[in-house]
């Protein structure tokens, strides 16, 4: 009972009802991208969407996607995939606020353990 409260009401949580009616009625499905996220657009091509699998968190689309969401590019990743270059890495979703964020050594939220200053510092005491 409580999954289906937050997916009626709540955005954050995935796609509400409003979302999933206009999308069963305007939408023409597009592709599906590795993540699981399904992409539309209406019939006549000029909105684009994207209905999260998850959570509704914009970094969890890859950027061939992005592109194609925000007019970028005409042809979707599915007919006409991107050329990928040597140099360029995955794409990484937003870690912050997650287990897997970075944090730096002496961090309160990693180990708690900062290493010892070094022999070049010296604290100010006031005379």
């Amino acid at each position: 009972m409580i999954k289906f409260l937050n997916w009626l009401l709540t955005w954050w949580n995935g796609n509400t009802l409003g979302t999933w009616i206009y999308t069963k009625r305007n939408g023409t499905f597009v592709g599906e991208d590795v993540l699981g996220n399904v992409y539309y657009q209406t019939r006549d091509g000029t909105r684009r969407w994207v209905l999260y699998k998850n959570l509704a968190e914009a970094s969890m689309v890859p950027p061939d996607w992005h592109g194609w969401l925000h007019h970028t590019v005409d042809q979707p990743p599915t007919v006409a995939p991107p050329r990928v270059k040597p140099w360029e890495k995955e794409h990484k979703p937003n870690l912050t606020g997650t287990p897997f964020a970075y944090r730096p050594p002496g961090s309160l939220l990693g180990t708690g353990q900062r290493a010892p200053a070094t022999g070049d510092y010296e604290a100010w005491r006031p005379e």
